[in-house]
């Protein structure tokens, strides 16, 4: 589920009001000790929904239910991308769903690791054995818009290729590498962010560049 702001540099206060009320109710339900508490948090739950379905056009039925599938403590989702170099030269790929560029990765599995997470995503997206060496920034996934309605913060790690073949998957229809003046100008929503290649290219000509982060 996305919502896409007319702004392009913060969300919309009605989605961070929504997004709290969301996370509110799914904590405050997860401690309630009696039926009242638990009316009281579906109810939260609900209001959040109304406001999304009705400021950012989505169905409300879709919202309840993915909201109500949130179980315990209400904490940020994981994104994770891997930064990964050829001569000097960025891998990325092409997603699908929207035609834009961006650094292999995705949301990391429970029970996997993060660096474990983000060599697994490189090698399903684009073909390629990596190893994870270091992190370079840990970002607010939510910081512009098109955004997930849960909030997520998104790591991206420094990678060193080990042996493989560029090659697409079932998610990405292309996969190329790029200088930094040669990045494609459609980049995939909040997957990847200029503001990360950035930080990547940064970090490849500089690698006791400290970690970057929000």
């Amino acid at each position: 589920m996305k919502y896409n702001p007319s702004s392009t540099l913060h969300p919309p206060r009605w989605l961070e009001w929504a997004q709290e009320i969301q996370a509110l109710s799914q904590t405050s339900s997860h401690y309630s000790e009696n039926e009242y508490q638990r009316g009281r948090c579906q109810r939260l739950l609900e209001i959040s929904a109304e406001i999304i379905s009705e400021c950012g056009n989505l169905e409300y039925p879709i919202l309840v239910n993915a909201f109500q599938a949130q179980i315990g403590y209400a904490t940020p989702r994981i994104d994770v991308r891997g930064a990964v170099f050829r001569n000097n030269k960025l891998l990325l790929v092409r997603e699908r769903v929207d035609g834009g560029w961006t650094m292999p990765g995705g949301w990391a599995d429970v029970g996997n690791l993060p660096s474990m997470a983000v060599e697994r995503e490189v090698w399903e997206e684009a073909g390629f054995h990596v190893i994870a060496q270091k992190v370079i920034g840990v970002y607010d996934a939510n910081r512009t818009g098109p955004m997930e309605v849960f909030h997520a913060y998104k790591l991206v790690f420094f990678c060193e290729i080990i042996d493989g073949t560029a090659r697409p998957s079932d998610e990405t229809s292309e996969v190329d590498f790029f200088g930094s003046h040669e990045i494609p100008v459609t980049l995939s929503g909040e997957r990847t962010k200029i503001r990360h290649i950035q930080d990547a290219f940064k970090t490849l000509f500089d690698h006791n560049s400290p970690t970057v982060f929000d």
